[in-house]
């Protein structure tokens, strides 16, 4: 049946990202209508991507709706603290953290100076050697490590998101080590330290295992963050993915709690 559905997709002329996108817009309307609200008793961190970079698919926030989902926060009675705070189980249930994840060129030209009109600190976690500019499209898209050095001395946090962006619950403890470690001495060598907080690259359940967790901490990560809140492998810590179709309905429901045990749902061929 999946089959046959791939291929009547295909002749359609349908692709990949077109079927993922409109099944996570309907999974989340719908999550957001029936959702009902959660007690919590520690905040939430946020995870975005880019904003204001349409390349980056469902997700890339837009400008107008990113502001507006700080300002709903705001209004909503939501007090925002750095990512390790809420790590350390600190800041209350109205707490809210915001993180990026891939250090996107929209991060410093368009979110940083939103985030900074509301004193609210922030972290980004590098994928190092996109942030190189080995390849031609890179540059285009990431931020360079000048780039970064300038959100650095301005105080954002930053962490490392791997050295290639690779699949950790599809490579094996030896791979899950170079990429680790790579990651750590670029940003070391470029940036002056080694960071102690990590991103799971995609960061659902499948994507991580006990052998890269062991990795990444002998490796020097005190801190691994995931998604989502209920389904997130043992030792990590929670973030809540904010996608592209989060209009200030599905944000509501967000910040309350309905996409808590939602992965995002990826068609393979």
């Amino acid at each position: 049946m999946r089959q046959a559905v791939k291929s009547l997709a295909r002749a359609a002329g349908l692709e990949r990202r077109h079927i993922e996108a409109a099944r996570m817009y309907a999974e989340r309307r719908a999550l957001a209508f029936a959702h009902k609200r959660r007690d919590r008793e520690v905040g939430r961190i946020l995870c975005y991507h880019s904003v204001g970079q349409p390349v980056m698919g469902v997700n890339d926030v837009s400008p107008k709706r990113f502001a507006r989902q700080i300002e709903l926060a705001l209004e909503l009675g939501y007090h925002f603290v750095a990512p390790a705070e809420i790590a350390a189980g600190r800041g209350g249930p109205k707490a809210l953290a915001v993180s990026f994840d891939d250090a996107l060129k929209s991060v410093l030209a368009v979110a940083h100076p939103v985030l900074r009109a509301h004193r609210i600190p922030y972290s980004v976690f590098i994928v190092s050697e996109w942030s190189d500019g080995n390849h031609a499209w890179e540059p285009e898209r990431f931020l360079s490590w000048a780039e970064l050095e300038t959100l650095k001395a301005d105080g954002v946090e930053l962490g490392s998101h791997s050295a290639t962006h690779r699949d950790f619950g599809r490579i094996d403890a030896a791979y899950a080590k170079r990429e680790l470690e790579a990651s750590r001495a670029a940003i070391e060598a470029r940036l002056g330290f080694a960071p102690t907080t990590f991103a799971i690259p995609f960061g659902q359940s499948m994507n991580w295992t006990p052998a890269a967790h062991d990795a990444a901490r002998a490796c020097g990560y005190t801190t691994i963050y995931a998604q989502a809140e209920d389904t997130r492998p043992p030792g990590t810590i929670a973030r809540t993915f904010v996608t592209h179709f989060d209009d200030p309905m599905i944000f509501r429901a967000l910040l309350g709690g309905a996409f808590d045990s939602w992965e995002e749902w990826v068609w393979s061929y």
